[in-house]
C-alpha cells in the first residue's frame, strides 16, 4: 500500500489514532472557516505618536553611553583586532544606521586603524568590553553631540 500525505491511519490494536496537534495561535485553515483571520497589526503601526517617556530616554542614553565607553573623539584604544583612534562619535541614531547599515543602531564610532599606513576612517558599532584597553583618553569635543 502506498502512503500519501492525506493518508489517515486506521485504528490499530483497538486504539484510535492520535489527535491532531493543537490549533496554533493563528488560523491555518484546518477549522473549515472560509474567512481568513484578520491580520495582526504591524508592530510599528501599534505605536502612538504620544510624547516620549523621559525615563525611557534616560535609560536608553545610559545604555548607549555604557556601550560607547570611554571612547570619545581623539581617544586611542586597543582591542583584539588592533589599535584605533576615534575620529568622531555619532550619537544620532539615523546617521548611525546609515553608517553601519543596521536598522537598530543607536550610535556609531568613526575610527582610524593605527596599524595600517594611510588608513581611511571607517564606522564601527562594537560595544566597549572589559577586554578593550584605553591607551589615550578623549582629547577633542565630539562634533555630533557637543560633549566630551
Amino acid at each position: 500500500m502506498h502512503a500519501s500525505m492525506t493518508f489517515q491511519p486506521a485504528v490499530v490494536d483497538g486504539r484510535p489514532p492520535l489527535p491532531m496537534r493543537p490549533m496554533p495561535h493563528e488560523r491555518d485553515g484546518r477549522d473549515g472557516d472560509p474567512q481568513p483571520a484578520p491580520a495582526r497589526p504591524h508592530p510599528q503601526e501599534s505605536f502612538s505618536a504620544a510624547a516620549p517617556d523621559p525615563s525611557v530616554d534616560e535609560a536608553l542614553r545610559r545604555v548607549v553611553e555604557a556601550q560607547i565607553g570611554p571612547r570619545g573623539a581623539g581617544a586611542i584604544y586597543q582591542t583584539g583586532d588592533g589599535a584605533f583612534e576615534v575620529v568622531a562619535v555619532v550619537r544620532d541614531p539615523q546617521r548611525a544606521r546609515e553608517l553601519l547599515k543596521r536598522r537598530s543602531a543607536q550610535w556609531a564610532l568613526l575610527v582610524k586603524d593605527l596599524y595600517r599606513a594611510n588608513a581611511e576612517p571607517f564606522a564601527v558599532g562594537s560595544v566597549w568590553t572589559v577586554s578593550d584597553r584605553l591607551v589615550r583618553g578623549a582629547t577633542a569635543v565630539c562634533s555630533s553631540s557637543g560633549r566630551r
